[in-house]
């Protein structure tokens, strides 16, 4: 990404054509109709994010490690300006003051709730991390802050319990265990640590039945056995939805839907549970040292890891608070070498197709027409943002008088190719 391209606020965010890349045209019409999503709303989803799982995690982060005196009083601060306060640029000694200067120029001064919601959460995140000396010198650099939840989930009976149910899987014919292992992709979405931070644990993972568009039958169609693939999956959490992505992805080596598959994570600690390096290794281990299905799965990995089939890498865009219109050459470029892009997740959604309030029914594929190859996204959801939908599906969910955007409870597999 050039300086120019780096210098621009998310206010001066350039014109996009729909199907040209970055500063290519005017925007749609359809985009100047949709907001962008504020958190300023009283009763919206965003506004709750800000105000009350904020600063949930914020204490919870405060609880889970022995900080000194200087990342308390750091929390504090970061509390009482999520709370009541505006937002402040980093410091100048900041390695990264000049990216996030650029980002949200505009920005600065003003409340949390006034800025827009993806770049809210981006930015409280990393300010979290600077809080807690994550970036600084010192004892606590690159401390993940959020490793204590990933690694108790990660050891959980739920955990055991998933593992084991692959036992059952073994002999199913290929093609009935390749869509059971893709829902289960879609379904592990639900395991967010930063969802049930206030949410809790209590709504069910979203079943075949919950789709509220599915196009896995053209995800598949891209993907014929033996036809010597590359895919790209961008990863979203760790631990409950890290190891059933990785599952999939044995199963596409394992049946050649894919030949080589490169799994991208973030950089840095990021949204809570969002995996990293360290988080694929994780859950490699913990695959490798089940009993079973499991076990084999995890041999199977380590190996494609050895052999290069399976890769990992991590490229800072991701801990970025901007949308994927917006992603740098290098970036680009490696997507459009991949027969397909598949995007887990539902922060990768909204960067995907635009936080903003789309009508549901606006086509998925005119939202990604800029995309650089064909891209599937597996998500549940968990925010307001969603298009694709059929308007009878939308007006029964409508009907419904349910929180469907927003509860965990429904998902979806959209597919543009």
């Amino acid at each position: 990404m050039s300086d120019k391209r780096k210098a621009r606020t998310v206010a001066e965010t350039p014109t996009h054509s729909p199907v040209g890349g970055p500063g290519s045209g005017s925007r749609p019409a359809s985009e100047q109709d949709a907001p962008v999503i504020v958190s300023n709303v009283p009763g919206s989803f965003a506004r709750g994010v800000l105000a009350n799982r904020h600063p949930a995690l914020i204490e919870q982060v405060r609880d889970a490690f022995p900080y000194g005196p200087r990342q308390h009083e750091a929390l504090d601060a970061l509390l009482d300006a999520n709370n009541n306060g505006v937002i402040e640029p980093l410091a100048p000694s900041e390695s990264d003051q000049e990216l996030w200067w650029g980002w949200g120029r505009e920005l600065f001064g003003r409340s949390w709730f006034d800025a827009p919601f993806l770049w809210a959460e981006s930015y409280f995140y990393r300010r979290l991390l600077g809080a807690v000396g994550y970036f600084g010198a010192g004892p606590w650099q690159g401390v993940d802050p959020f490793a204590p939840f990933k690694r108790a989930e990660l050891r959980g009976t739920a955990v055991d319990e998933e593992l084991r149910a692959l036992d059952a899987l073994a002999g199913v014919p290929a093609d009935e265990r390749a869509t059971a292992l893709l829902h289960a992709s879609v379904r592990g979405n639900r395991a967010d640590l930063g969802f049930r931070v206030t949410e809790g644990d209590t709504a069910p993972g979203a079943a075949a039945d919950d789709l509220v568009a599915d196009d896995s039958p053209l995800l598949w169609q891209l993907l014929p056995a033996g036809a010597g693939a590359t895919v790209a999956v961008v990863a979203d959490n760790a631990g409950r939805e890290l190891i059933p992505d990785l599952i999939l992805i044995d199963h596409l080596l394992l049946h050649r839907h894919a030949e080589r598959i490169v799994l991208h994570v973030k950089p840095y600690p990021y949204y809570v549970s969002d995996a990293m390096t360290a988080d694929v290794v994780d859950c490699l281990r913990r695959l490798a040292e089940a009993p079973g299905e499991a076990g084999r799965i995890g041999s199977r990995l380590w190996d494609a890891m050895a052999t290069g089939r399976l890769e990992v890498r991590a490229h800072p865009f991701f801990c970025s608070p901007l949308p994927y219109e917006e992603m740098p050459g290098d970036l680009r470029a490696e997507f459009a070498a991949a027969t397909v892009t598949i995007l887990k997740g539902d922060l990768n959604y909204r960067r995907l197709v635009g936080d903003r309030a789309w009508n549901a029914t606006t086509p998925f594929a005119d939202r990604t027409a800029y995309f650089p190859g064909a891209a599937a996204a597996l998500r549940t959801l968990k925010s307001d943002v969603t298009v694709g939908l059929e308007q009878e599906t939308l007006d029964a969910l409508e009907r419904s008088g349910t929180a469907w955007r927003t509860s965990g409870t429904h998902a979806l597999i959209q597919v543009r190719g």
